[in-house]
């Protein structure tokens, strides 16, 4: 055997020593990270220039990792663990289109900043005070130090490299050019089948460990709960607004030739018999889903943004306005809100709604109180302004007092910020979260700056 060779498989099996020993010393202190820890496979290698994972393995150069050991074992520790999060919260399979780079670093601080508030003897090191002036600024917006929020806040201002660079320093310790998003771009916008198969797997794994930690929930409160909270914010169900926006439609007819029922063999059969006389003529109506009866509430206390108000009713508007969701005639009730009923506008078509828009201007700006709009709207059924009210949508930040009782339509509190009061709304209400990317259609660099998603199927 050739004496290099011999050095190199060396190498190897010391490499995945330190690992096995890292994972093991990991597992100790958070057993509910035990299928997170176990989901990559050790891949020891010189073609990598540091450390990183491509969802599937963890791949670390061997003379980067010695000289992480020897510096301090912790180190190792650490950095294992910061490739299980981003494999945990997927950060590997989203990719932001408009400045990349601060997406990358911003993935880097989310999963930094939580290792440092788990404070676990096997990665507990020394903390920077830069490190800590960055977790004290970005808690002032945001509840949840995830990756999405602390990308927004870094990009809100203007562009400063040098700020961006000393981040870099700080936070980014891995290479992530192996993962699955990298290669994703306007040609190639999707994820090939097996990384949309390694998506699912970790999918599976970060449902499986919220649930052991919510079981367990002493074991992860000791580490401040940080893991717990941003697992579930990547966790929660995300819905496209405009399909949810659609299950307010009802079943109408309306006047419109269906083909889909239409025989054209007998309709032409009956022609060449009887001269005149289609057998089967087509059918001259059609069910259509529209939507004709629903209200829409926006808060307008302080804390919610005006531009994200316009936003969000820019979106309901354009859904609104396809084809095969309105009718010509609608039954649209627009109410602005705080703590008391501050304006009450009625759409009855396309025109009314499209005036509305143009000369939209948010009221108000004083607490939040739910319970007027819904005494308001139940007051407009009692005196039929509604026939089929289909539900009502209240765009707000969560922060109010809500109605106990339920009323007697479909009602979706609809939320935009990663710091919302979300958990307080009612059971009987639906509870929807938009990503704020998925609002800011009124800026057309936030638009390009969507995430490229995985499809749920493969």
């Amino acid at each position: 055997m050739d004496v290099r060779e011999d050095i190199g498989l060396r190498f190897i099996q010391v490499s995945e020593q330190i690992l096995t020993a890292s994972r093991n010393e990991l597992y100790m202190d958070q057993h509910y990270l035990a299928l997170a820890l176990g989901g990559l496979e050790f891949s020891v290698t010189t073609q990598l220039d540091g450390v990183g994972t491509d969802g599937e393995h963890l791949v670390v150069h061997p003379k980067v990792l010695a000289e992480l050991f020897q510096k301090n074992r912790l180190l190792v520790n650490r950095i294992y663990l910061h490739q299980v999060y981003h494999c945990l919260f997927r950060h590997i399979f989203k990719r932001i289109r408009l400045k990349p780079e601060y997406w990358m670093v911003a993935c880097d601080i989310a999963v930094e900043l939580l290792i440092d508030s788990q404070n676990k003897r096997s990665t507990r090191t020394p903390r920077s005070r830069f490190r800590e002036n960055v977790r004290e600024e970005l808690s002032k917006s945001l509840r949840v130090l995830n990756a999405e929020g602390i990308y927004h806040v870094l990009t809100a201002g203007p562009e400063d490299p040098a700020r961006l660079l000393r981040l870099q320093q700080e936070f980014c310790v891995d290479n992530h050019s192996l993962w699955p998003a990298w290669k994703l771009d306007e040609k190639h916008p999707k994820l090939p089948p097996r990384s949309m198969i390694l998506k699912k797997k970790w999918d599976d794994i970060s449902n499986k460990t919220q649930t052991d930690m919510e079981s367990f929930s002493a074991e992860a409160a000791s580490g401040g709960g940080d893991l717990l909270e941003e697992t579930k914010v990547e966790n929660r169900e995300r819905y496209e607004y405009r399909s949810f926006l659609r299950k307010f439609a009802a079943i109408r007819e309306e006047m419109h030739i269906d083909m889909d029922s239409w025989d054209s063999i007998l309709y032409s059969l009956g022609l060449e018999m009887y001269g005149n006389m289609p057998l089967i003529e087509p059918v001259e109506t059609r069910e259509v889903k529209k939507i004709d009866e629903f209200v829409i509430v926006i808060d307008t206390s302080m804390s919610v943004s005006g531009r994200l108000v316009h936003s969000f009713l820019e979106q309901t508007y354009s859904v609104l306005s396809e084809a095969e969701s309105y009718l010509h005639k609608v039954n649209i009730r627009i109410l602005q809100c705080d703590e008391e009923v501050l304006s009450d506008v009625k759409i009855t078509s396309q025109e009314e709604l499209e005036e509305y828009m143009d000369h939209f201007r948010l009221l108000g700006e004083g607490g939040t109180d739910f319970r007027p709009a819904f005494e308001y709207v139940e007051k407009l059924i009692l005196e039929n302004e509604f026939q089929d009210l289909r539900g009502l949508l209240y765009f707000t930040d969560g922060k109010g007092i809500y109605p106990k009782k339920r009323p007697p339509f479909e009602t979706a509190f609809i939320f935009c910020e990663e710091s919302c009061e979300a958990s307080q709304v009612p059971p009987w209400a639906i509870r929807l979260i938009l990503p704020r990317e998925d609002l800011e259609v009124d800026s057309k660099e936030m638009k390009d700056a969507r995430f490229i998603w995985a499809q749920d199927e493969v």
